[in-house]
Order: structure tokens, then C-alpha cells, then sequence
């Protein structure tokens, strides 16, 4: 197993109440050769990290990506699979997903159990992850494939209650999305009631289009921000929704 070099960014970041941008990759939607461009523009923005997976990864090119990205970037590139059997070596971390807002035991442990020895194989630093589903406003890929109900988007309790399960559980970090073409962002007031009452990092996504919306959700408490559907339409989002970040820092905003 590799020395861990990405969770302790996400401690670091909960610890001083800072910020940070992931862009995230869909396998699906780009070529190997558009992924350097990609790299490019992401240089360019000092993106923080670089989240690759999709829900359903119908091509077979991930870790064709991924070297690619990697001949242009050393920007901390990791898995965010749709299922946790999605793996390539050649990335830096794994986020290992288990869907605890659902009650499909498929997703909480059992695909867990089927792509253990692969992924202990690989010598990937794995991220313990407690992925949360919230209602984006419309039907998603991630909510159908899991046949699992998202976590009504008014209901903070339920989400943070969902949280504290799962760092009681010792996950490492909890990710909250609203899945890819959320129609609504999950809401400040949710992020903030989870971020402020729990001790490990929030991973924030889904339906963020806009850097003033990045900004906001640094603001509620966001340790990591990550967008993707709406930088696949306007690669120029990078650099606009990195600085968002860069200026979301807690402590900073007045």
C-alpha cells in the first residue's frame, strides 16, 4: 500500500477551516486526447484535486485517462467509482463508496466484499467514504442505479443523522451529492448543519453550475467543492469556480 497523500489534504482542510476544487471526470463523456487539454486548464487553475468516475462507465479508456492526464499534471488525480469494483492502479487514491443514505446492501458492503482483493492488490491509498444522496430535483443516474430514495433536500436532520452514522462507523470523509444534472444544489443550510456538527471532511457536488453557488458552498462549510456537468458544457468554468474557491476560505469571508 502507497503512503497516503490525499486524505491528509482533506484532514488539513478540515482542520484549518479551509476550501479546496475537485473537477470531476466522467469517463464517459471525454476522449484520452481531450483529457490533456483538460490537464492543461486545470494546471492553469491550480485545481486542488481531480475526481474521475462516472455512474455507469460504459467505455473501457479510464486508466488510458488517466495516464494521460497524468503526462500533463501532478494534480492529485482520484477514483470516484460508480461501482466500488471501478479501479485503475494508476490512479492516487480510491474513494471507497459506501451508499449509506440507501438501504440497498448491494452498495453498502457487498460489492465491497467482491472487489476487496482487487483493490488491496492495487496498492491504492483507499479513502473510506460515507456517500450520501440527496434530492437534486429530478431523477439521476446514481439514484436509479442504486434503486435507493436520495435524502429529501429539506431535511437536514435526516442528512446530518445519516453522517453521524457513518463517522460513527469510521468512515473517513462524507461525501454529499445531489447527482450529475441535478435540476437544484443541495442546499447551504444542509451543508452547513452536516459540516459544522461533524469532525471528518465534506465532500460537496451535483448541480453546482456557477462559481457564486462554488462560493456559497465554501461558505456553508464545504472542505472539498467538486463540479462536473457544468465544466463538461464550458471548460472556461475551471478557472472561474477555482478562484471561487480560493476566495471561499470559512475563516476569510466577511
Amino acid at each position: 500500500m502507497r503512503i497516503a497523500t490525499v486524505y491528509p489534504q482533506f484532514k488539513q482542510l478540515k482542520a484549518e477551516n479551509k476550501n479546496a476544487f475537485a473537477v470531476l471526470i466522467d469517463p464517459d463523456s471525454i476522449t484520452p486526447s481531450s483529457i490533456q487539454r483538460i490537464a492543461e486548464l486545470c494546471n492553469e487553475a491550480q485545481v486542488d484535486f481531480v475526481f474521475i468516475g462516472g455512474s455507469i462507465m460504459v467505455t473501457t479508456h479510464v486508466d488510458i485517462c488517466i495516464q494521460e492526464f497524468k503526462k500533463q499534471s501532478n494534480i492529485p488525480l482520484v477514483l470516484f467509482p460508480g461501482s466500488p469494483s471501478q479501479v485503475s492502479p494508476s490512479a492516487d487514491a480510491l474513494l471507497y463508496l459506501s451508499l449509506i443514505s440507501g438501504r440497498n446492501p448491494d452498495l453498502l458492503i457487498g460489492q465491497h466484499v467482491i472487489s476487496a482483493p482487487g483493490i488491496k492488490a492495487s496498492g491504492l491509498e483507499v479513502i473510506s467514504t460515507g456517500y450520501m444522496v440527496i434530492d437534486g430535483g429530478v431523477p439521476t443516474t446514481v439514484s436509479y442505479m442504486s434503486h435507493s430514495a436520495p435524502i429529501p433536500a429539506n431535511k437536514p436532520d435526516v442528512a446530518l443523522c445519516t453522517a453521524w452514522a457513518g463517522e460513527l462507523q469510521g468512515k473517513h470523509v462524507i461525501y454529499m451529492d445531489a447527482g450529475s444534472g441535478a435540476q437544484f444544489p443541495i442546499s447551504k443550510e444542509m451543508i452547513h448543519k452536516v459540516s459544522s456538527n461533524i469532525d471528518i471532511p465534506l465532500i460537496v457536488g451535483g448541480g453546482i453550475r456557477t462559481p457564486e453557488k462554488v462560493y456559497e458552498n465554501c461558505k456553508a462549510g464545504a472542505q472539498v467543492v467538486v463540479v462536473g456537468n457544468a465544466i463538461e458544457k464550458d471548460l472556461n468554468l475551471i478557472k472561474e469556480m477555482s478562484v471561487a474557491t480560493k476566495e471561499g476560505i470559512a475563516g476569510q469571508i466577511s
